[in-house]
Formats: structure tokens, C-alpha cells, sequence
């Protein structure tokens, strides 16, 4: 064999390493690996967007292609340049007020509620307009299974705008977080000043709550400062209250005047035999006796306004409207110097059973009124008042409306043109008052929420109260089995 010399074999290595060279320029595929074609700081083989520069990598359905290079970006088949909300799933593309935005990404869109009403039915409870976006039961809010409700009324913080439910309970009052209507937080509860009974009220001034308690010893009037409220954090909370007035023992109702800072207690029988009190309340922490009226007997709920209806003369007065119970009869007082207080008329009407309570409409030239016990007594359907209050001097029944249930009608709110009724078995109806003027068919029931869809006969159980007057169009119900609805119009 013929040797190989040294300069053959150092030829041959060089002729290698030159064609190693050579074949390298070839593997383009190599270099890319490594390269940044976008220019974000990830490399191609782990960009999952390489040519377009998204260095924070969003990949919101997770397919493994981002946002910037994916069509589909949550991954609901419907494409981006489609899509009413690109990066939420919504395949049924679902818009309810029709602005372009899907529900599900759509800050200006309502809730979904817990029942809508559709085809009469709200989930479990007849309906007609009024869908039920949430409830907190009874025993919840009560922290007992032999709780019931009572009374309602509502505030809404005039720094945050949320919305609040203060559900008087048999051995409490409640306080909820409504400003979500269909996630509402039970707050915490203030527990009974001394004993537990069917009837407990309350109403608000200045962020403060004031409440009565009918039956229930030496309860006197709890008064809560609900800006403690914002900062609840360890909900439910044990609220203590803030002050308590204790020139009264049991007083079945509670009436608050607001331009006038005078809360007057109604029915506190041991007390005075259940004429109005007025207690100054300008300084919540403080609440000052300002006198009483017995003169016109007892009074079971009551409404004082300043006076700016059509009789002028008593524009600007303070007037206040009893609802006078088993007397049956209505009182029309001037109690503008509550050391001198002025009746001015006091009424009956045809089959009278139990003055229950009352509401004027807002041009003060009406008062619309309810006798709680008149369905038991006389056998007729809901029966609902209507009486021209045009001449505070000479008031006059104007109209009778007929529901179309047995039920018992009870506590009733004027908002615009329409009545709020809390009517027992019957749920709440809200009655159109446009025509209340005439002298037949003056209301018309538009819409309803019936709570208690076992019977609509006449006997206590059902819907207590109603607040309507949130900004929100949200309305809560306190009723008497079943604790808090919040209820809401089905088209708004």
C-alpha cells in the first residue's frame, strides 16, 4: 500500500473544514430558530406571534396563538371583526338594549336576573312586567327560623350612590348592600331594643335610620348611623346603635317629614294613647321631645308634607294626614307650631273596617288610601280609596278601585304616576294613576309580582311593604314568610 505524506493528510483537513463551511450557509432553518423576526424580545420558536411584536404573550382562549395573529380571540367561533365582545365568550352574541355591545362585556347593560318574567310566570311566582332579580330569605336576615318581616325602606349614600335595603324583621332590622341587585350583601343586623313582635318600622333623614317597634315593651326609637355601612368588612356584622330615644316605649309607626327634620311616632299606646310625637331629630345623636297631639285620637300611620297643593291656604304649611284605624276615620292636621296644632277636617267613608294608611299624589290634590281589614270584613275584592284633597277643609271620596284579587291591601307609595301596593297574598301591584281624577276606573294595574303564589285570599301573609324610590329603577320587597325581593321592571 502506498503511503499517505503529511501534506496529503493536511490538504484533506482543510478541503473538510471548507466544505463543512460551505454546507453551513445552506441551514437557514437554524438562524431562525434563535432570531426575533417582531422585534419584542422572545425568540421565534417561543413567540406565539412571531411576526407581530406582542411581548406580554395574551392568548386569551388559549389555543396557543395570540391575540394579535388569532381571529378568534376567546375562542367562541364567532370572529373578531364580528365578535360584540371579542375577548369574553358569547356565542349567541346576545345585545338586549341593542348598542352593539354584548351583554356579558356591557357596563350600561342590566343585570341578568335571578326569574325573568316570561309568559306570566317569574321562575316560581306569577307575574306581569316585574321580573325578580334576587332574595335573601327570612331566616337569614332575622338569624332565626321564626323570623318574619315587616316594614321597608330604603337609603342610598349620597357619596358612592349605593343603594340600600333596611328590612325591618320581627327581632331585628336588616341592612343590604342592593346596588348589585342580583348579588345584594347582607350586611349585618341591628337586634331589638327589648322585645321581638309582628310590627317594626322604620324610616330614614339625613343618613341616619330611625325605628319603632309596636308591642315589644320599652323599645323607644333606635337611631343607626348607615354610613357605617361602607366599611362593613366582616359581614354579617352585630350592629349596636348609635343613640336611642327613650321618651316612648312600643310605637307601631314612624313618619319623617324630611324638610323639616321632625320624625313624628304614631300608635304608642302606653305612651299617650297613641297620638302623634314630635321629636326634633336635626341632631340625630340627640333627638328632643317637641310635644304631642291626642286630640284626634289614635293614629295607626300617618304622612306629613310641606304643603304645595292646590288649596293655598295652607301653602307651605305642614300638614300632616292620619290614618286612624279601628276610628275610622282620617285626620287632616296643621302641624306646622307643634304646640299649636290646627285640625283642619277629619272623614269617613262607606264601610269603613280599619283607616290603615295612606299616600298623597304628587300635586298634593289627591290621597290615596287603604283599609287593611274591609276584604275580611265586607267580602269584596282589593279595595283601594281615592279622595279629592283639593280643599283640605272639605275633602271628598272621589273613587273606589276594585283589584282583581281577594287579597288585603296594606302600605302604598305614589311615584310620578304610578302606586306601588303592597297587597298581602297578592304580591305587589303597581297601579297606573294617570286618570285618578275620575271618578271611575281612576287606577289601572300595569304590572305585578305576586310572592305568594299558594292563594291570593284574604289573610296575612305575603308582601308587608314596598320601597320604590331608588334612582336605579330597583324596587325591594319586604315580605312577610319570605324575607327581601329585589324586583325590577321587566322593561327598563
Amino acid at each position: 500500500m502506498k503511503s499517505i505524506s503529511m501534506n496529503q493528510i493536511t490538504k484533506i483537513f482543510f478541503l473538510c473544514i471548507i466544505a463543512l463551511m460551505l454546507g453551513c450557509e445552506d441551514e437557514s432553518v437554524d438562524n431562525n430558530i434563535n432570531n426575533d423576526a417582531d422585534n419584542d424580545g422572545i425568540v421565534n420558536s417561543l413567540d406565539n406571534c412571531p411576526d407581530i411584536s406582542n411581548a406580554n404573550q395574551l392568548d386569551t382562549d388559549n389555543d396557543g396563538i395570540g391575540n394579535l395573529c388569532d381571529d378568534d380571540d376567546d375562542g367562541d367561533g364567532v370572529n373578531d371583526i364580528t365578535d360584540n365582545c371579542p375577548l369574553t365568550p358569547n356565542p349567541d352574541q346576545e345585545d338586549t338594549n341593542g348598542d352593539g355591545i354584548g351583554d356579558v362585556c356591557d357596563e350600561n347593560e342590566v343585570a341578568q336576573p335571578l326569574f325573568r318574567c316570561i309568559n306570566g310566570m317569574a321562575g316560581p311566582y306569577p307575574c306581569d312586567g316585574i321580573d325578580v332579580m334576587s332574595t335573601i330569605d327570612a331566616t337569614t336576615l332575622g338569624g332565626s327560623t321564626a323570623t318574619e318581616g315587616s316594614d321597608i325602606w330604603g337609603w342610598t349614600d349620597p357619596s358612592t350612590q349605593d343603594e340600600y335595603a333596611i328590612v325591618a324583621m320581627t327581632n331585628s332590622t336588616a341592612f343590604v348592600n342592593v346596588t348589585d341587585p342580583v348579588n345584594p350583601i347582607f350586611l349585618g343586623r341591628l337586634n331589638t331594643n327589648a322585645g321581638t313582635n309582628f310590627w317594626r318600622d322604620v324610616k330614614v333623614y339625613n343618613n341616619y335610620a330611625f325605628i319603632v317597634a309596636d308591642g315589644a315593651g320599652n323599645h323607644g326609637m333606635q337611631v343607626f348611623d348607615l354610613t357605617r355601612l361602607r366599611d362593613v368588612t366582616n359581614a354579617p356584622a352585630t350592629f349596636s346603635a348609635d343613640a336611642v330615644y327613650s321618651g316612648v316605649g312600643s310605637c307601631h309607626n314612624i313618619v319623617i317629614n324630611e324638610s323639616e327634620a321632625v320624625a313624628y311616632l304614631v300608635g304608642c299606646t302606653s305612651t299617650n294613647g297613641g297620638g302623634p310625637i314630635f321629636v326634633d331629630i336635626s341632631n340625630p345623636m340627640n333627638p328632643t321631645l317637641l310635644g304631642d297631639y291626642t286630640a284626634g285620637g289614635y293614629s295607626h300611620d300617618a304622612q306629613v308634607v310641606t304643603y304645595n297643593g292646590p288649596d293655598s291656604d295652607y301653602t307651605g304649611k305642614e300638614i300632616y294626614i292620619g290614618s286612624n284605624g279601628n276610628t275610622d276615620k282620617v285626620v287632616i292636621l296643621d302641624v306646622t307650631d307643634k304646640s299649636n296644632i290646627i285640625p283642619i277636617s277629619d272623614f269617613t267613608y262607606p264601610q269603613t273596617a280599619y283607616a290603615h294608611q295612606g299616600w298623597f299624589t304628587e300635586d298634593q290634590a289627591y290621597f290615596i288610601l287603604g283599609d287593611e281589614v274591609d276584604e275580611q270584613s265586607f267580602g269584596f275584592n282589593s279595595k283601594t280609596l281615592v279622595f279629592d284633597f283639593t280643599d283640605l277643609d272639605n275633602p271628598t271620596l272621589s273613587a273606589t278601585y276594585f283589584g282583581p284579587t281577594a287579597a288585603i291591601d296594606h302600605n302604598g307609595y305614589v311615584l310620578g304616576n304610578e302606586y306601588y301596593l303592597a297587597n298581602y297574598r297578592a304580591g305587589l301591584r303597581v297601579l297606573d294613576i294617570t286618570n285618578i281624577s275620575a271618578s271611575t276606573n281612576p287606577m289601572e294595574e300595569t304590572h305585578f309580582i305576586d310572592t305568594f303564589p299558594e292563594s291570593n285570599s284574604a289573610n296575612f301573609n305575603g308582601v308587608w311593604s314596598v320601597y320604590p324610590y331608588f334612582q336605579s329603577g330597583n324596587i325591594i320587597i319586604s315580605d312577610i314568610e319570605k324575607g327581601l325581593f329585589v324586583v325590577r321592571k321587566s322593561d327598563l
